[in-house]
């Protein structure tokens, strides 16, 4: 059974901050899981708040807003912020599902393409914040000791498989799936596979 402390998802966008992104796995995610989709200030007419003004600044915001047990559940940049949350608040974070993630590693090593010039021209109304991001979080991957989902698509060109592979291997407890066919969108061109990915883990989590 499913514990009360293990079934609420916080549901975090990548760089683009829609948060129609996630709708389509939330869909096929039955009750009891309490799926809540962060929504970013100042992006796609959230409005935007003053000590919000960096990618710093939106994980620090977040972050602070997490005062009851969650799975992160993030996608792409979003992944940067459930870091994050499970490194500052491991007594609330009681998973992680990453899917297609950088996770805050430098993509390079992987030979990721480069999302950021088209970004900044396709989103040009939107803040910047994820193409300006810089962390690195590679030396904190070791302190991460919630059970974690990295999901992958086998076609992923910005978040290439290896990056996926690394993650599973770095990470101390954490398992990968992979959707052959996937690519960096596989929340909308596989909602079912990432769903029940998704059901299967918190299943898991619930059990331990």
């Amino acid at each position: 059974m499913m514990t009360a402390t293990a079934n609420k998802l916080l549901f975090l966008p990548g760089a683009s901050g829609s948060t129609e992104f996630w709708q389509p796995v939330i869909d096929r995610l039955p009750p009891p899981l309490d799926c809540v989709i962060q929504a970013y200030p100042g992006f796609w007419g959230e409005p935007p708040q003053p000590d919000v003004n960096s990618l710093d600044d939106l994980s620090r915001w977040i972050v602070g807003q997490i005062q009851e047990p969650v799975i992160p559940v993030a996608q792409s940049m979003g992944g940067i912020i459930a870091v994050q949350a499970a490194l500052q608040k491991p007594h609330l974070v009681q998973g992680l599902v990453l899917a297609a993630t950088s996770g805050g590693m430098d993509m390079r090593r992987f030979a990721a393409a480069d999302w950021r010039t088209d970004y900044r021209v396709e989103m040009a109304q939107l803040p910047h914040w994820f193409a300006d991001a810089a962390q690195d979080f590679m030396p904190d991957f070791a302190r991460i000791r919630q059970k974690t989902l990295l999901i992958w698509g086998g076609s992923d060109a910005i978040s290439p498989l290896a990056a996926g592979k690394f993650l599973q291997r770095t990470l101390p407890d954490a398992q990968l799936a992979v959707i052959p066919q996937g690519g960096h969108d596989m929340a909308f061109s596989h909602p079912e596979e990432v769903a029940r990915l998704i059901r299967q883990f918190v299943s898991a989590l619930a059990d331990v």
